[in-house]
């Protein structure tokens, strides 16, 4: 798995209106040096982001990552070589989170990946499920967007109060026996008045889409390396064959996303930027080898979530059309206490 124990937030509130529909693919401007009267991006400075941590292993995860399965799919997949990862400076409209106990900087961890989407509030991005899934509340929750081993060229972007948005029958349900809704949108509030869409740009939710992919980039942020991880193969159905764990997945086959790349997008090339058809998630909340991720299949649930996200507008997305196309102990890492709306 690809998540980090049990970690995960609760914030309460309301739904929250949204700004009215722009443009949904203007280019993003270049990163601005100056600083941000936001907190979040005042409190996390270069120094506090690269001495956060993520939490390894938690009370869900066995010591030895099998967590109560036989291992065939495991044994039949490592035959075939994964894909080659490596490291990158990452993309606008994808970043990791972070969060901190309040005690200036000690015990701060960042966790999971998760990438801007278009939206009619211009203010949403998504991750997986797992990673927002818990009961106690983290202060300076915060996204940020192509990080990078210290560096914010965006700056960083609070997680709105009320703004975590979860399928509720995934915590009620368990994540192996829900693991198809492994998935979640994120609201975050403005920094220096304008929203993260209006900085990055975003990518189209494609929901329906299909299992078979070609190419597609993964990208992710394992927690032992400073720099995002990607890696670009096709994806493929996977039926799942575990009692405990039913559904079909997607499933892509890339080296080295290990703890903490849980949430980390599925892309593929649109005429005009991206378009993202899954999370790393799902499947043992992402995979059982470092080598080999899954995603929920992105069907009418994403569209339900995503209607409640966004105050039950329809996604945004470009007019082109679709491109045809055809872990591990993720669970290692998902350093942060997580969120899910009450």
């Amino acid at each position: 798995m690809r998540h980090v124990g049990r970690p995960a937030l609760l914030v309460s509130g309301a739904l929250f209106l949204l700004l009215p529909l722009t443009s949904a693919h203007a280019a993003p401007p270049a990163p601005s040096a100056a600083p941000s009267s936001g907190s979040t991006d005042t409190y996390w400075t270069a120094e506090r982001m690269r001495a956060a941590k993520a939490v390894k292993a938690g009370p869900v995860d066995s010591a030895d990552g099998t967590d109560g399965t036989d291992g065939t799919d495991q044994a039949k997949r490592t035959t075939a070589a994964a894909a080659p990862s490596k490291p990158s400076t990452g993309l606008p409209i994808v970043g990791t989170f972070f969060w901190s106990d309040g005690k200036g900087g000690k015990g701060a961890g960042h966790f999971c990946g998760g990438t801007v989407v278009n939206s009619p509030g211009r203010n949403l991005v998504m991750s997986a499920g797992h990673c927002f899934d818990g009961k106690t509340a983290r202060p300076n929750l915060a996204f940020v967007p192509q990080y990078d081993d210290g560096k914010k060229p965006y700056g960083s972007y609070a997680v709105k109060p009320g703004g975590i948005f979860v399928d509720q029958r995934y915590p009620a349900r368990g994540r192996d026996a829900a693991a198809g809704l492994d998935f979640n949108f994120i609201q975050l509030e403005p920094r220096d008045g304008k929203n993260v869409q209006d900085a990055v740009g975003g990518a189209d939710l494609l929901v329906d889409a299909g299992y078979e992919h070609d190419p597609v980039r993964l990208v992710g942020y394992p927690a032992n390396q400073p720099h995002p991880l990607e890696c670009t193969d096709r994806t493929e159905r996977f039926d799942s064959s575990s009692p405990g764990i039913p559904g079909s997945f997607l499933r892509i086959e890339c080296d080295a996303y290990s703890g903490g790349s849980s949430g980390g997008p599925f892309l593929v090339k649109r005429v005009s930027g991206w378009g993202i058809v899954g999370v790393i998630g799902g499947w043992k909340t992402g995979g059982d080898t470092d080598d080999v991720s899954y995603s929920p299949y992105f069907g009418k649930d994403v569209q339900a979530l995503y209607d409640k996200a966004t105050d039950g507008r329809e996604p945004v997305t470009s007019r082109d059309v679709l491109d045809t196309a055809g872990t591990w102990r993720h669970a290692g890492t998902l350093a942060a206490e997580i969120l899910r709306r009450r």
